[in-house]
């Protein structure tokens, strides 16, 4: 393959209400809203960006928010878990700030390695909160409501959950050049490095498993990080020659996208790393205002009439110190 993957760029998820999901997200798990805009398919429909205080490729997770919206059913040919990384031996805090707003979790231990903080978001998203052996040097955001030395630092890994691993193995190792690590009793641990946070895919086999449905409360596509749109559009050429349905490159306003479908059924994206979340505000302000792209801004009032209205909490303003620091 003449392009390899970095890692993760981002996962994007449906959700229902979507002031409950900007609650959560940014009181619940301390993550900033880098960018307030719409699907651009659906301009009626937010598109709510989380990650840290500048949306870096790999700290990212998104969500369409479809109010009434029926829930999802999780199952094969889907991501069915979202993990972040956050320091080794913050998952007792992290316990005990969940449980002061309500939401119910469980720690276990997946290996000597690695220890869960297992949980579900308000739509019933499944994410977990991963404490690693391996560093993470990523800078986290340092909200109001999570202290930076308890703070996300950016993705973990994504989980994949087929009904046969053979052909999905093979899309991850050839054709977004990521190593398998492990497998033990049908999981197996690939990684485009050696396993370091935001760099790993699991891929889970559950050969009776039912196929999932993608609707409110699970993963509607993971991305993959490519740095510009030159090596992404190589790596289109040579997905569209090994038979995959991929996509034109489309301008998602902070990066450019291409889409395809890996053959246990999840919906995969290779994302630029470019041009990034402070090309239409700035840094301090980020999340505070609806972003539209040039193309949907003569819509502007009918598309603020559409959304929702939703209050972006205090907690996501940063100070100037914190910029400054």
């Amino acid at each position: 393959m003449t392009a390899q993957t970095e890692g993760l760029h981002h996962v994007t998820a449906i959700a229902g209400d979507p002031q409950k999901n900007i609650d959560f997200y940014i009181k619940g798990l301390g993550l900033r809203l880098v960018k307030k805009t719409v699907n651009f398919d659906d301009p009626g429909t937010y598109h709510l960006y989380y990650g840290d205080e500048a949306g870096n490729p790999g700290s990212l997770l998104t969500f369409f928010p479809w109010q009434g919206i029926r829930s999802g059913k999780v199952g094969s040919g889907q991501s069915t878990t979202t993990a972040f990384s956050v320091p080794q031996g913050t998952l007792g805090w992290w316990q005990d700030h969940f449980k002061a707003i309500g939401v119910d979790s469980t720690i276990t231990r997946a290996s000597s390695e690695e220890e869960r903080l297992s949980l579900r978001d308000p739509d019933g998203l499944q994410i977990d909160l991963v404490a690693s052996s391996l560093s993470d040097p990523r800078n986290p955001w340092d909200s109001a409501s999570v202290p930076a030395e308890y703070a996300v630092r950016g993705q973990h890994s994504s989980v994949l959950t087929v009904q046969d691993p053979t052909a999905s193995l093979e899309t991850f190792t050839r054709d977004l050049g990521m190593n398998i690590l492990s497998e033990t009793d049908g999981r197996y641990r690939l990684s485009t490095h050696n396993g370091e946070p935001g760099t790993v895919v699991d891929i889970v086999t559950d050969r009776r498993g039912e196929r999932g449905l993608v609707a409110g409360g699970t993963v509607h596509h993971i991305a993959f990080r490519v740095p510009d749109q030159a090596t992404q559009e190589l790596w289109r050429q040579e997905l569209a020659e090994r038979g995959y349905a991929v996509t034109a490159i489309l301008d998602r306003q902070y990066f450019t996208s291409i889409y395809f479908r890996e053959p246990g059924g999840t919906l995969l994206e290779i994302a630029t790393d470019t041009p990034g979340f402070d090309i239409d505000e700035p840094l301090l302000e980020l999340g505070r205002s609806l972003k539209l792209p040039p193309w949907l801004e003569p819509n502007r009032d009918a598309i603020s009439h559409a959304v929702a209205k939703i209050t972006v909490p205090a907690e996501n303003n940063p100070s100037i110190a914190t910029f400054l620091s």
